[in-house]
């Protein structure tokens, strides 16, 4: 209220009159008309299409690009999972906004409003950023202060009064998004700039509607010869009006008495050149906002032969502006300045640009075939981590490499390193797989015990009813279903805990105390914390599992569901033992020595095959190495086999240890 009463103030002394208000006046209350007479405010001005739609492509494209924080190594990057930052960046905002919601509004406010502000929220204790809100900026005010010393900072002010907020942050209070400004304090308001344009697009489509609400027929005058009274004259234009307005009533006959004449005075819409006028709009709108014309949907001038080119354009000038402002003021206003040294933030732009990948390729080919480009060269400009060995480069003669010291016999001699200092974990490991071969056992036979209980329970025989989707059938399958998730989330698990957790310590404080004479560690690792999280991590897995696996056998309600799941059963009694005794004879023995290395400073690690393997994605996988930190081969990453055009091994989480697959029987080292 105080604002409103310091602009009528300020209207009184000026002699402003209702009839004749001041322009600021007028654009104060009711938004600034353009040329057109339509008025266009931030708000008015996505009601034209051309301009929603180009706000839109920007804003969706900025937030739908995944956004990642890195921490920088000494050659190439990390994402920085680690850090507090990275779930809010990258997943959800707050608890009511994703990542990609969060950005898409800010981008949305920066270019209509010049600006996109939101306050940040931080951990009382720690100052870590916890949530991202953004504010409205019709209720925001952004000043430049001078402080103390004589430098400057911006202050925003937040009037809510619907909600009576009133607050004033500083600027290591908000992320701030600025478009392109004139003082370094708010960004342009493309709107105001744009009103003209815009409120010809709006005037367009208020005119289109109007003609059609007229049925499709410009405006006239009816005279008479004689001098009608204001009450005939009134009948007889609501006459009229009623007759032959609105498309329904379009092309209708007219009856016209007494000499009267219809005289048509308006323009039709062929002389105006209305549809030229909305398609000139489109392209205006496009021009404002630095964006090629088909990404609104104007495909008047694309062809199959420019539209990649328009689209690389398109990234590489009008989002590329915007993304490097967003990476700019998360690196400056999110990041601390020991932060910076460290972290960044960057898009990942390779999806809007997979157009061009024949081109890349092609020249990524010819420097490497002729020795200026490594793989790793390569891998870095497609913004992906380097790998072991890709840093040779290579001459034309052979395909050979370049360096002679990079000879075959480095990686025989590391193997047998690696083999002598594996050989005793190795034997270790295998005096344990009897027992936890006989431990799983007797979980099993409690498993088989307890489900075959509940399905006599619940299950039906397949002779007390002749209808496979009965109701009651269908309500016994899922009460066997709940008691499944019951049991398995209770009495199996904690089972679970008691069978495996006493054998897995076991076997991990004998690993750890080997792992640390292979690096003189200084003395021994409690591993007791982690591996009570490792096993229980393994038991709530076998239990999903389980659950899941039991649901598939009664899922459908097949004629005999008892059946499947004694079917199921059996299998497990017969394979799972074995297999588990196998599998973790193998991962936890690497995964307990990888935590006594990092506790003793290790930090690279190297990837060894056994010399008696003959699996080719295990061969593929030897002499590999990466930071202790890092996984060997990331989630959602391949390994080749024998040669490129093999089939390729997925991985389907971080693997930052042997083994690769079922079966394997690699090993690791320190580098």
């Amino acid at each position: 209220m105080g604002l409103i009463r310091s602009a009528a103030r300020a209207w009184a002394a000026r002699s402003s009159s209702l009839a004749t208000p001041e322009r600021w006046v007028e654009d104060w209350f009711s938004g600034g008309a353009s040329t057109a007479g339509v008025r266009v405010t931030p708000e008015t001005a996505l009601h034209y299409s051309g301009f929603f739609a180009g706000v839109r492509v920007i804003a969706e494209d900025v937030g739908s690009l995944p956004l990642h924080l890195y921490e920088r190594l000494p050659r190439g990057k990390a994402r920085a999972r680690g850090h507090s930052l990275y779930e809010v960046l990258r997943h959800q905002a707050n608890p009511m906004m994703s990542s990609q919601q969060l950005r898409e509004t800010l981008q949305g406010h920066a270019i209509t409003w010049g600006d996109g502000v939101a306050q940040l929220v931080t951990h009382p204790r720690t100052g870590a950023i916890e949530e991202i809100w953004p504010l409205r900026p019709d209720r925001l005010r952004i000043k430049c202060r001078r402080m103390t010393g004589g430098r400057f900072e911006r202050v925003f002010q937040y009037r809510d009064p619907v909600n009576g907020i009133e607050a004033t942050l500083m600027q290591d209070e908000v992320l701030h998004v600025p478009g392109l400004g004139f003082d370094g304090v708010r960004g342009y308001p493309i709107v105001e700039y744009a009103a003209n344009a815009i409120g010809l697009g709006l005037a367009t489509e208020a005119h289109g509607s109007k003609v059609f609400s007229n049925g499709s027929a410009p405006g006239g005058a009816l005279s008479h010869p004689g001098v009608l009274s204001p009450e005939a004259r009134a009948r007889m234009a609501a006459d009229w009006e009623a007759i032959h307005r609105t498309i329904d009533n379009a092309h209708r006959v007219a009856i016209l008495e007494e000499g009267v004449q219809w005289t048509s005075v308006g323009m039709p819409n062929d002389s105006a050149q209305f549809l030229e006028t909305r398609k000139l709009q489109v392209t205006e709108m496009a021009r404002w906002l630095r964006l090629p014309s088909h990404k609104i949907n104007d495909l008047e001038r694309a062809t199959f032969s420019n539209i990649e080119q328009q689209q690389i354009d398109y990234v590489a000038s009008a989002l590329r502006t915007w993304l490097s402002r967003w990476e700019q003021a998360i690196y400056t206003q999110l990041l601390t300045r020991e932060e910076r040294a460290r972290y960044f933030a960057e898009h990942l732009v390779d999806a809007l640009l997979r157009g061009d990948t024949v081109a890349r390729y092609q020249a990524y080919a010819v420097g490497r075939q002729w020795g200026w480009l490594s793989a790793n060269d390569v891998r870095e400009k497609e913004n992906e981590n380097p790998i072991p060995g890709g840093d040779s480069y290579l001459v034309p003669l052979n395909m050979v490499p370049a360096d002679p010291a990079a000879a075959p016999g480095r990686a025989a001699g590391r193997r047998a390193r690696t083999a002598r200092s594996a050989t005793a974990r190795q034997r270790i490991a295998a005096a344990y797989a009897p027992r936890i071969e006989a431990a799983d056992a007797a979980l099993v036979e409690l498993e088989t015990e307890r489900v075959s209980a509940l399905a006599a329970e619940h299950l039906p025989a397949p002779d007390e009813d002749g209808d496979r989707s009965a109701p009651g059938r269908a309500r016994s399958v899922l009460a066997f279903l709940a008691a499944i998730r019951a049991l398995y989330e209770g009495e199996i698990t904690e089972a679970t805990m008691a069978a495996w957790l006493p054998i897995f310590s076991a076997l991990a404080e004998d690993i750890a105390e080997e792992a640390a004479k292979e690096v003189d560690g200084d003395g021994p690792v409690d591993l007791g914390t982690w591996v009570r999280a490792y096993t229980a991590g393994h038991a709530a897995y076998r239990a999903s599992s389980s659950i899941g696996q039991l649901r598939k056998a009664v899922e459908g309600t097949p004629p005999d569901p008892a059946a499947e799941v004694a079917a199921r059963l059996a299998k497990w009694a017969a394979e799972r033992p074995g297999q588990l005794s196998k599998w973790q004879t193998s991962q936890l023995p690497n995964a307990a020595a990888r935590e006594v290395w990092r506790e003793h400073g290790v930090e690279r690690l190297v990837w060894s095959t056994s010399g008696s393997s003959d699996c080719p994605f295990c061969e593929r996988m030897d002499g590999r190495t990466t930071e202790i930190s890092e996984p060997f081969a990331a989630a959602g990453s391949t390994v080749a086999g024998e040669d490129d055009d093999a089939p390729k091994l997925p991985v389907h989480r971080d693997l930052h240890h042997p083994p690769l697959h079922p079966g394997c029987d690699c090993q690791m080292d320190p580098d």
